[in-house]
């Protein structure tokens, strides 16, 4: 066990091993279900693990695909949970609705109850997340709102009947990728670095952040040793913000944790 300069308690429950299937045709156009299904299955016991002891989980991926196996860890080990989902993409494509098969782009419809019932074949995710009546923020509602007032109206509405543990789910390419550019589906007009950072900072403050996942951080995708560093610092800065690092003056995607 580790103390971080937060004053944080950090204990490393180590790498998952995944099984890499040489086998793994595609299941009705859906690509490496095997492969992902283990994975996700072996991530949930560690969570598991993880809630079990006392902590809260931290799960560095990885694709998001990941986050089926976190948050369904999460939710077997502790009961109910509030996700809030920050990314570039809703993720909420189905088998039947998704174009391209990958399973990072239909993770939150495989942990939804209310789809297992129903297959919509609307090929715009829009559609289920009006379905469902998911609360959704658009980056036209950040910028019309601001930053403090979307996650004000968050918080709000994951207290306005039981306060339940909340599971952050952080894709890095929800950042506008002039800062976070290593990553696999960049989007440009997303968050900027301080708003990304609020809204860590915000959840962390709210006393119920129980789990966090920090996604698509790709090294391999960075074209310069400079935009590797901005993505990673600034996936690091987020996490920070999780657990009660406020910033003093103006932090810049560049800030650097002191050596060890």
């Amino acid at each position: 066990m580790n103390t971080c300069f937060l004053g944080c308690a950090v204990k490393d429950y180590g790498n998952v091993a995944f099984e890499d299937l040489v086998e793994d045709a595609p299941v009705g156009g859906v690509k490496r279900v095997r492969s992902v299904g283990s994975a996700n299955r072996r991530l949930s016991e560690a969570v598991q693990a993880v809630k079990k002891d006392g902590h809260t989980s931290v799960m560095l991926g990885g694709d998001h695909s990941l986050a089926i196996g976190s948050v369904h860890g999460h939710a077997a080990a502790v009961g109910d949970l509030s996700v809030v989902w920050v990314d570039a993409h809703a993720d909420i494509n189905t088998p039947l609705s998704s174009y391209t098969g990958n399973i990072h782009g239909q993770p939150v419809s495989y942990l939804l109850q209310e789809l297992q019932s129903k297959s919509p074949v609307d090929p715009a995710e829009n559609y289920i997340l009006k379905l469902l009546g998911v609360k959704v923020f658009s980056m036209s509602e950040v910028d019309q709102l601001g930053i403090a007032k979307v996650m004000e109206e968050t918080c709000d509405y994951l207290s306005a009947k039981v306060k339940k543990p909340i599971h952050l789910s952080y894709d890095i390419d929800a950042i506008d990728p002039s800062v976070t550019p290593a990553t696999g589906t960049p989007v440009v007009g997303g968050l900027t670095y301080r708003e990304g950072v609020y809204i860590a900072e915000h959840l962390g403050q709210t006393g119920l952040l129980s789990a966090v996942d920090m996604v698509e951080v790709n090294p391999l995708r960075g074209q310069s040793d400079e935009e590797v560093r901005s993505t990673v610092s600034t996936a690091v800065d987020l996490l920070l913000g999780c657990f009660g690092r406020l910033r003093e003056g103006n932090h810049s995607p560049d800030y650097r944790l002191p050596e060890p």
